[in-house]
């Protein structure tokens, strides 16, 4: 596969895609992050014990696991600016819901729908960059994307409080991510076009090899998807699904444990301070430290990435969190447990830094040149599940153990991801040269 970076420079590409893609992603996973944190209080105002406010909070993960392979189909159907613009509409409809629902079941649909409107949103921004993006730049485009995302989820529950101290209400960040909301769609529907910002690379779409993945669709090879699929007509979800059912459950199930590992540090480091007996001023400093050090560096992955191979980060980010993990686990009784903890946390801060935007990039890798956006589907709802099992993963292992049993099986989890990478990333993902 050949690419010729000299059509267009790395900083045009980047530019050329703001308006459309990173500053709808800012402002969406700004309101986002703003109103996540409140979502058990308002369920709680509503009459939901601590178990059911936990079940409604996890409506939105719901959400955006049911509607990966809806928005797949969506996306293929109408476009990415239609589809994105349509989640925008429809999850001001869940914020409007969210704001003014009488009953605690009103309001847990309404999140379920925001959830489902973020998995479309998501998946139009990542079959667009996937199918107009130099494959030169890919992975920091990429990695850029998530790193947007990163900073809205980071910067969203600062500004909740600060609407908080100013309003007293916990329903002013819930209208404050209606606002984002119509500023996003504003943008999508009003920025610039971006496929005439800049005339579109020669080398936005790979050129076809010789290899057997560019047979035609009829069967799964088992090859490495590197080259266009030539097809004649739009396969659909559940059809694209089947034939590409090899590297969905090979590669796809070693993304799936990348995402469980990450869902599971977010669970995890809380826990583990409340277990080893910290204060919450303590653990929220150690946590806040580990997330600035993972958004620190999430430009560092794509850069490696487009460099030197997805392996180079991949590798790297499963081996220190599955490691990261398991040497904590023998931690929790130790002299010194909080400095432990504190090391550690900083660990997987690093892993989970240099994993930005590999999943992304992945996805992006074996899709399907011509219409990627129905295996996206299927792609995205393979690593949302991962990252929904995690924590129910540990929750359940910890009920019948120990929160360190709990923590090193999700160690073990990592380390065995890694292998997975180092078996199926050369076979399935191209080669740069």
């Amino acid at each position: 596969m050949t690419d010729r970076p000299s059509d267009v420079s790395a900083r045009e590409v980047l530019w050329r895609f703001g308006p459309m893609i990173y500053g709808p992603t800012v402002l969406f996973a700004l309101g986002e992050g703003a109103v996540i944190p409140l979502i058990p209080i308002l369920a709680a105002q509503l009459g939901a014990d601590v178990a059911l406010a936990a079940l409604v909070a996890s409506a939105l993960v719901v959400g955006q696991l049911c509607g990966n392979i809806p928005a797949g189909w969506l996306v293929a159907r109408f476009g990415e600016r239609i589809a994105m613009t349509a989640a925008g509409l429809l999850a001001l409809v869940g914020v409007t819901g969210m704001a003014l629902a009488p009953q605690l079941g009103l309001f847990a649909a309404s999140v379920f729908l925001i959830g489902f409107c973020a998995a479309a949103f998501g998946l139009a921004r990542h079959s667009f960059m996937t199918t107009r993006v130099p494959l030169s730049f890919r992975a920091r485009s990429l990695s850029l994307l998530g790193g947007t995302f990163r900073l809205g989820m980071f910067v969203g529950p600062f500004v909740a409080a600060a609407l908080l101290a100013i309003f007293g209400d916990e329903r002013a960040a819930v209208w404050f991510f209606g606002t984002c909301l119509v500023a996003t769609v504003l943008l999508v529907v009003l920025g610039p076009d971006p496929e005439k910002t800049i005339a579109p690379p020669a080398t936005a779409r790979p050129a076809q090899t010789t290899d057997a993945v560019t047979r035609p669709m009829s069967e799964d090879t088992g090859e490495p998807v590197s080259g266009s699929i030539p097809t004649i007509e739009r396969a659909g979800v559940f059809r694209t699904m089947w034939r590409y059912r090899g590297v969905l459950g090979k590669l796809g199930l070693a993304a799936a444990s990348l995402s469980a590992v990450r869902s599971a540090r977010q669970v995890v480091l809380p826990l583990w301070g409340v277990s080893i007996g910290l204060d919450a001023q303590t653990i929220a400093l150690v946590v806040g430290v580990s997330g600035a050090i993972d958004f620190a560096l999430f430009y560092a992955s794509g850069q490696v990435m487009d460099r030197f191979g997805r392996l180079w980060a991949a590798l790297p980010a499963m081996t220190l969190m599955g490691a990261g993990f398991l040497a904590l686990a023998f931690t929790h009784d130790v002299d010194q447990a909080s400095m432990w903890f504190a090391m550690f946390a900083a660990v997987l801060g690093v892993g989970n830094g240099l994993s930005s935007g590999i999943l992304l990039t992945l996805g992006a890798d074996t899709a399907p040149k011509a219409d990627p956006a129905p295996y996206l589907g299927s792609w995205r709802t393979l690593t949302d599940a991962g990252g929904a099992t995690a924590p129910l993963l540990v929750s359940a292992i910890a009920a019948v153990s120990s929160l360190a049993i709990a923590t090193g099986a999700i160690g073990v989890i990592g380390l065995l991801g890694a292998l997975a990478f180092v078996r199926w990333v050369p076979r399935f993902v191209p080669r740069m040269r």
